[in-house]
């Protein structure tokens, strides 16, 4: 059983539909910066520069998701869910236009899903 870092709403998968659309390949960032820049942003892939310091946990709906490392130490032992609701962010991600920004749900693995992954050896963790 492979456990899966970030997971997608139905109602993000549309958004998405809807930028790749307008936009073509998509990613999604997430630094854990203060204010907006603790959200999860979506730009066009490639628009913003991946480092050594960012983890990729997945995909979602064909994007590749990104997170910095210091943020995922915070966020390493939580499924991440994607979704989007109504309002409007003060970032450059792409759904602002829309009058909808995406944003992060998050439980806490049970013990047996935090082994698997440490077993798996998904996204260096390390206890």
């Amino acid at each position: 059983m492979s456990i899966e870092k970030v997971k997608v709403t139905p109602a993000a998968c549309t958004v998405i539909d809807m930028l790749r659309k307008q936009q073509g390949e998509l990613m999604f960032h997430q630094s854990g910066g203060c204010c907006d820049g603790s959200q999860p942003m979506c730009f066009t892939k490639g628009e913003f520069r991946i480092g050594e310091s960012d983890v990729l946990l997945g995909e979602v709906h064909g994007c590749e998701f990104y997170m910095a490392r210091d943020q995922y130490e915070y966020w390493k032992h939580t499924e991440l869910t994607l979704d989007v609701t109504e309002g409007r962010g003060a970032s450059f991600s792409l759904e602002i236009p829309l009058g909808l920004r995406f944003i992060i749900h998050s439980r806490l693995f049970t013990e047996e899903e935090f082994r698997l992954l440490k077993e798996e050896d998904k996204v260096g963790l390390v206890d």
